[in-house]
């Protein structure tokens, strides 16, 4: 017999962490932004905040994934300084 596992087959934090994306819908304070990111074979949309909390990132920059909480929110840092 084997446990229930809520996010069986998901993405473990581990994996998504680190992954680069683009944003977009633009991620800020009090805004949920939205980021794409290649994974699993494929590209998938994220909810989006900034992982300092307080950064604007303007829609079509690069982030990279510092923290991910399943199923669909992931919080990132713009990937190049601009």
């Amino acid at each position: 017999m084997t446990a229930f596992r809520p996010y069986a087959g998901a993405m473990d934090d581990a994996s998504m962490v680190g992954l680069m994306g683009r944003v977009t819908g633009t991620v800020g304070p009090g805004l949920v932004g939205e980021v794409i990111v290649r994974v699993r074979g494929g590209a998938e949309h994220f909810l989006a905040y900034p992982a300092d909390g307080t950064g604007r990132i303007a829609t079509g920059t690069v982030v990279m994934v510092v923290e991910y909480l399943p199923p669909r929110t992931v919080y990132v840092t713009a990937a190049y300084d601009s």
